[in-house]
């Protein structure tokens, strides 16, 4: 007997709009555990001093969730979930990604003076990490069937 294991594809990938409050003294965005974004952020981090044009992530994760912001600048987020793919641009910070686990995500293109900020949904573990391309496809097909 086969079982379906449930895998996340690049259209459960979304972008959220942040809650924002502007007036003439400069905006504020807000970004709540739970409410604005699907999971309670555990660990925070922002990528830059990135060189313009320049590539950065290239991983997946088998458990966390990430929320990629562009703070300040822009750039495109490639995802591959190991049979579609599918690009989007960040150049608002008050929209992010919700990058689900068991998606292939690379940071691409990125406009000199880039800010990414990262929010996770677990602290780091190595573990977690598929840095290699070709064992994030094994690991996809393992996730896709099973025989129970």
């Amino acid at each position: 007997m086969v079982f379906k294991k449930t895998s996340n594809s690049v259209y459960d990938c979304s972008i959220i709009e942040f809650s924002t409050i502007e007036n003439r003294e400069g905006s504020i965005s807000i970004i709540e555990n739970d409410i604005s974004i699907p999971f309670a952020v555990k660990r925070s981090f922002y990528i830059y001093d990135i060189p313009a044009g320049k590539d950065r992530g290239a991983h997946a994760h088998k458990r966390c969730h990430q929320l990629l912001v562009a703070a300040c600048g822009s750039f495109e987020v490639e995802m591959d979930d190991g049979k579609s793919k599918r690009t989007v641009v960040l150049n608002r910070p008050y929209f992010g990604l919700h990058i689900p686990p068991g998606i292939w995500a690379a940071e691409k293109g990125f406009s000199g003076g880039s800010i990414c900020m990262v929010l996770t949904s677990e602290k780091y573990d190595e573990h977690d990490y598929l840095r290699d391309y070709e064992q994030f496809k094994q690991y996809v097909r393992g996730k896709d069937s099973f025989n129970g």
